[in-house]
């Protein structure tokens, strides 16, 4: 019953479509540039994708790489953007670190691109609280690049938290689903013997020396059963 495509679960005037428009028209030769043209090396993702990819997070806001990886898994814009890749927080992170002079300038020339072609319709471009006057005067391509230079500044620093409160990657035997259920499975197990070696203390009977004073107890007439009831007691 689901669209067989993941554009047509996206609407006509999502911003996604202006972002992958606007990359299309603007130059990446200082992006390929920097990849070898010899095909040695990891393979590494289409720059323009990883661009569009990092121009629409910022601009919806998320300046997280760990954010924009969960997002590529779960926000069917970005997973249209990705072609339904999801390229890891630390792949990501090195994109926007080893490309953050070009990202600045070419940030700042789609928020350019996009004043003059008429696609702010509502006098103003918002990049995550931040209102920039489209029709100013006195908006210039610097002022572009400062508020560009702005968010990349905050995603690093965004990033290095992120970094240093989660610390590592999950270990390589965790990263695959048969591991997982080996280590839960493990670790259900550890648990079960915990709880069960606590349960085998709690039923030794508790050695407690009773003194049962006959002037402290009155005897009734049910004998026995009488004194042990307030033994117990």
């Amino acid at each position: 019953m689901m669209p067989p495509s993941l554009r047509d679960w996206v609407a006509e005037d999502h911003l996604v479509w202006t972002v992958l428009e606007a990359v299309k028209e603007m130059s990446l030769d200082a992006f390929y540039s920097a990849y070898r043209a010899d095909g040695h090396g990891r393979p590494a993702y289409e720059p323009s994708m990883m661009v569009a990819l990092l121009l629409y997070a910022y601009a919806r806001g998320n300046r997280s790489s760990r954010g924009i990886e969960r997002e590529c898994q779960e926000d069917v814009a970005y997973r249209v953007i990705a072609a339904n890749r999801v390229p890891d927080h630390s792949t990501i992170a090195e994109f926007r670190k080893r490309h953050e002079v070009a990202l600045s300038e070419l940030f700042g020339e789609v928020l350019l691109l996009c004043r003059e072609a008429g696609l702010v319709n509502v006098g103003v471009v918002a990049v995550d609280g931040t209102k920039v006057h489209a029709n100013a005067s006195n908006m210039v391509n610097r002022e572009y690049r400062q508020l560009a230079e702005e968010i990349l500044a905050e995603a690093a620093r965004v990033d290095a938290e992120e970094d240093e409160l989660y610390g590592d990657e999950l270990p390589e035997h965790l990263c695959t689903a048969e591991g997982r259920r080996k280590a839960l499975r493990e670790a259900k197990q550890r648990l079960a013997e915990r709880r069960a070696g606590r349960e085998e203390v709690g039923m030794e009977p508790a050695r407690v020396e009773l003194s049962l004073d006959p002037e402290q107890i009155i005897p009734r007439d049910g004998g026995r059963a009488e004194w042990l009831r307030e033994g117990r007691r």
